[in-house]
């Protein structure tokens, strides 16, 4: 059986969706796409060099208002291969070094370390035990935790608690080390050539090495927390950019949250599998190309518009054999890291967008491959998708290639994304580049 049409545009020009995935339907109504895709920032203010560094909570200079660092990933030269990875700073050292991305505990977890031990009789590991216990015997690491409690008191509308017990403040830390909700933040808040609080830091606006650094740590980040509790089902990792997509603060940041269920996205894409496991490469990469939705590729992944969602989405899949992100090779995390970045720049950094990681469970044995939905959240679900559960977008698939591609020949000409991509007809778009049935092992973090 062919498969059906995900993608028809009416004789007016309205253009209805069907996620293959999902069922999700949506349409595009003619005329109601020319809208503004974000409104310049109301009366940007100069920046104030008295506040460099130290612009909110994720800044260089602020090191002390989060909880106690896991990682931090330092440049220490011009070559992309000079970047160390720097584990468990302790607070005596935290301004030694200027981090290019932290990875810290999220101060308000969704799933706290309660969670799992309450449910499950989960136990900090010894060693981080041992971490907890050396943070907190040091002057410097005792006032920091002493600190950060109370902030989180204030944060919550309670009372800051009285001086804490040495064990207290060991339990505490403990729970920080081991928390399965992490935040991996970028080091600039704006852009160095900043000159007013519009011009922010965003994905886009790094450089692609920088870019492939940021996604390596994420799998890092993500591969620890399968390896530290049993009891993880799933990783789920996203990034929230600007308020209207969710985001707290306007720093480039991604979350990581362990928790124990695998989702109802991945229950749906395990239906579709075991009635064609090559269901990735024919409704989604396969079906992009033979309707022209293919936006770039390179070697080792592809980028499409993808049909059938909310918002509109840029849908970025890997094209090996491995299905699990730290399985990737060198090259393959770096190709998929380099044109997930060349959208990010070529949406810019006035669109809010969501970030979204959908990778194989640690416990399925069913291969799929690692994909990557950037969504423009530039509309607001009202009355009628509630009613009717048929969602209005106002950026049809066409609309988004067609924004896009005139900004990554640009982009490239510029210099300032990988100059291996290759956008829109210069894509081979051959049949079934997703390598992933080739694999059906598991590989454990």
């Amino acid at each position: 059986m062919r498969e059906p049409e995900y993608v028809d545009i009416m004789a007016d020009g309205t253009v209805k969706q069907i996620n293959p995935f999902t069922g999700t339907e949506v349409w595009t109504v003619a005329r109601r796409g020319d809208r503004p895709l974000s409104l310049p920032k109301a009366d940007p203010k100069p920046l104030d060099p008295a506040r460099a560094g130290a612009y909110c909570v994720f800044c260089e200079q602020r090191y002390q208002d989060t909880p106690p660092e896991k990682a931090r990933v330092v440049e220490t030269g011009s070559d992309p291969r000079q970047w160390q990875t720097e584990l468990f700073t302790p607070a005596t050292q935290l301004d030694r070094t200027v981090a290019a991305f932290r990875r810290i505990p999220n101060l308000f977890e969704i799933l706290s370390f309660d969670y799992w031990q309450a449910n499950y009789g989960y136990e900090l590991p010894a060693d981080l035990a041992e971490r907890a216990e050396a943070y907190v015997a040091e002057p410097a690491g005792r006032t920091h935790m002493e600190a950060i409690l109370a902030a989180r008191a204030r944060a919550q509308g309670r009372e800051a608690a009285g001086a804490a017990s040495t064990a207290e403040l060991v339990a505490a830390a403990g729970h920080f080390f081991g928390s399965g909700h992490d935040v991996i933040h970028a080091r600039r808040h704006f852009r160095p050539d900043a000159v007013d609080d519009s011009q922010l830091a965003s994905a886009g606006s790094l450089t692609p090495a920088a870019h492939r650094q940021f996604i390596a740590f994420t799998v890092d980040a993500m591969t620890d927390l399968y390896r530290r509790n049993r009891y993880v089902r799933y990783v789920s990792v996203f990034q929230n950019w600007l308020k209207p997509a969710g985001a707290s603060l306007d720093h480039l940041h991604k979350q990581l949250v362990a928790i124990d269920e695998h989702g109802a996205q991945f229950e749906l894409a395990v239906d579709a599998l075991r009635t064609n496991p090559e269901v990735f490469n024919e409704r989604a990469v396969n079906y992009a190309a033979y309707k022209n939705l293919v936006i770039a590729e390179n070697d080792w992944a592809v980028a499409f518009a993808g049909f059938g969602h909310r918002y509109p989405t840029v849908e970025i899949f890997s094209k090996s054999e491995a299905p699990d992100p730290w399985n990737h090779t060198a090259q393959e995390l770096g190709g998929l890291a380099d044109l997930l970045h060349a959208m990010h720049a070529a949406t810019g950094p006035a669109v809010p967008t969501n970030e979204e990681w959908h990778t194989r469970p640690v416990d399925s044995k069913l291969p799929m491959p690692w994909r990557v939905m950037l969504k423009w959240r530039v509309s607001t679900v009202a009355g009628f998708e509630g009613a009717t559960k048929i969602y209005l977008n106002t950026i049809d698939p066409y609309s988004l290639r067609d924004r896009l591609v005139p900004e990554l020949f640009q982009l490239r000409r510029q210099g300032l994304i990988a100059p291996d991509i290759r956008i829109a007809t210069e894509a081979a778009c051959r049949p079934g580049p997703l390598a992933y049935t080739a694999n059906r092992g598991v590989q454990l973090p």
